[in-house]
């Protein structure tokens, strides 16, 4: 399997998909190829965006978000910001018990159980870190909507499969798929896995996965 990077320009909520389609994808695809989309610039161009500027920061976003993981690669709800995001979203009582059952993993070596509590999308909150690029400092990014509809929406457009994938340096996850290669999905977080778009600054949102069935 042979992976191609497609880099493309700052993609913001001005942008539609068809038209990254056409400028980016479409010139180069051929027959058997995978599309493989980052789930930010899906969620952008959804509109899937929070401003800093409207997000009211309390008193339980501020002292949940100590106790979360820290890493290197935006903090997780362990910033305030996206704390507060993650209680906007599933509400504070689930939060309580997310992070009750989250910190109860830990003392026994189980990661990731507050985010599979709190559900609603919030382990894909993104954004509020401005490292990579500036422009993420002040806004947030939610999950994309829809993912497998958009997939397949393109399939039928025009014609290449195509996935929608949560992939940092912490792991993987399949958002969406285009019908037709559902029995492909361990097969391509596998070609994934080592997280080939990067994680900085490269603005290569797009993959092409080539030769996927030799």
């Amino acid at each position: 399997m042979k992976i191609k990077l497609i880099k493309t320009h700052f993609i913001e909520t001005s942008d539609k998909l068809s038209d990254i389609v056409s400028r980016y994808v479409l010139p180069i695809v051929e027959e058997g190829d995978i599309i493989v989309f980052a789930e930010k610039i899906i969620a952008i161009m959804q509109g899937r965006v929070i401003y800093k500027k409207d997000l009211k920061v309390g008193f339980w976003a501020n002292f949940l978000s100590k106790f979360a993981m820290k890493t290197p690669y935006g903090f997780s709800v362990g910033n305030p910001l996206k704390m507060q995001t993650a209680i906007n979203l599933a509400g504070l009582p689930r939060i309580w018990l997310a992070s009750f059952i989250g910190g109860v993993g830990k003392l026994f070596g189980t990661r990731g159980l507050f985010y599979i509590v709190a559900g609603n999308q919030i382990s894909q909150i993104d954004g509020f870190y401005g490292d990579a690029f500036p422009q993420y400092a002040d806004i947030g990014i939610l999950g994309p909507k829809d993912s497998s509809k958009v997939c397949n929406d393109l399939k039928k457009k025009y014609g290449f499969s195509c996935v929608i994938v949560d992939v940092n340096d912490l792991g993987r996850e399949m958002l969406g798929m285009s019908d037709d290669i559902k029995e492909k999905k361990e097969l391509i977080l596998d070609a994934v896995k080592d997280n080939p778009a990067g994680q900085g600054n490269q603005q290569t949102p797009i993959i092409i996965l080539k030769n996927v069935c030799e």
